[in-house]
């Protein structure tokens, strides 16, 4: 087979979802097949630069906008004509016309069409005057769950049988490290010194995290001074409204925004902490639940949308609109440290059934299967 992949996104988002599904499929690719060829349309990422013989890059410059949507929104430049399929990983946005081969997007969720109050103006219009047509000249569509499979089907009467199922997986970084040695690094990095709980994740309200803040300001008084709730993400336009909350609830010297962290940081967090809170409303897949997992963290995820699925029994599921029960797990496993060890245990052993080459495998499974 002879493959083109628009693998923009593995640098322009990197630290999103999607830029770290970019990222690693084409790692993962590398890893599992020496016999068909890609050609890979990205910019110059020294993170991908030992890929094998079969494997070539059409650099691609920025076109310096301020939104990611508008600057993928422009397609890749496609001449070559042995290309049999194309592959763009993000959401079809930025799908080349120009190009007589099949054609193939992962379609990661449909947040903007459940829960349109949650997105950006620029990328719901995108997503809204664009997809109906990507579908319409699409073969086949990946998607990254079941769940993401049945709701892309019913929404857009998509065959099923060309919807094809490739779960994501936590990047190799993130293992089982000394907690010790992690909180001593926060500590002396970011200046937190206290144990704490964490949340990672967008500022998007459909992460929740008005109702995580109101959960932890429902713990009790010793719980919150010995534990802060430390809240990564880059700071959106949703800040602003999570920090007057934690000042009406009392809790604002408790909790802490860090803003972005680095890549190679986040497995420091994830192993320092308490536990993982993950309440969303809705998630295609939830890569940060499985990333905690991979570092043994014992996780709370919502149980709606795809969190069931990715976490199974691993984590304590919670409806996220009940605000009380959620506080009370939380509660839960900072006071049972055998239901810690117990949940520890049981996120090492879910995470280890997921991996990027898996992912690949599957990938390329779903490209065989359309070329067929």
């Amino acid at each position: 087979m002879r493959i083109g992949i628009d693998g923009r996104a593995a640098k322009w988002y990197r630290g999103t979802g999607i830029g770290t599904y970019t990222h690693e499929l084409i790692r993962g690719l590398n890893n599992i097949d020496s016999k068909n060829d890609y050609l890979i349309f990205m910019p110059k990422l020294d993170s991908l630069n030992n890929l094998k013989n079969n494997f070539s890059i059409k650099t691609v410059e920025s076109t310096a906008c301020d939104s990611f949507w508008d600057e993928i929104k422009v397609p890749n430049i496609l001449n070559n004509s042995d290309i049999e399929l194309y592959h763009v990983p993000q959401n079809g946005i930025g799908i080349s016309k120009n190009v007589n081969c099949k054609k193939v997007i992962t379609l990661h969720d449909i947040i903007p069409l459940r829960m349109p109050e949650t997105v950006s103006d620029r990328y719901l219009k995108i997503f809204n005057e664009e997809l109906p047509n990507i579908l319409d000249d699409c073969e086949g569509i990946i998607t990254v769950s079941e769940f993401s499979k049945n709701d892309i089907a019913k929404e857009f009467k998509f065959p099923k049988e060309n919807i094809y199922v490739t779960p994501l997986a936590a990047e190799e970084i993130y293992k089982p490290l000394s907690k010790c040695q992690c909180k001593k690094i926060i500590t002396d990095k970011y200046h937190i010194e206290e144990d704490f709980i964490l949340y990672v994740g967008g500022f998007s309200p459909r992460k929740n995290i008005l109702g995580l803040i109101e959960a932890y300001s429902k713990l009790p008084y010793a719980t919150k001074e010995k534990f802060k709730l430390v809240i990564i993400g880059k700071k959106g336009p949703s800040y602003n409204r999570y920090k007057e909350r934690s000042e009406t609830l009392g809790v604002s010297s408790q909790v802490i925004f860090t803003d972005f962290i680095p890549l190679e940081d986040m497995p420091i967090f994830y192993n320092a902490t308490e536990v993982l809170v993950y309440p969303s409303f809705y998630e295609g897949f939830g890569l940060p639940p499985l990333e905690g997992m991979a570092c043994g963290t014992p996780v709370i995820a919502s149980n709606v949308t795809s969190l069931p699925e990715v976490c199974y029994e691993s984590a304590l599921l919670i409806d996220p609109n009940d605000i009380d029960a959620l506080s009370y797990n939380i509660q839960r496993v900072l006071d049972n440290s055998l239901l810690k060890l117990t949940m520890v245990n049981k996120s090492l052993n879910r995470s280890s059934q997921f991996s990027w080459d898996k992912t690949a495998c599957n990938t390329l499974s779903a490209y065989e299967s359309i070329l067929n």
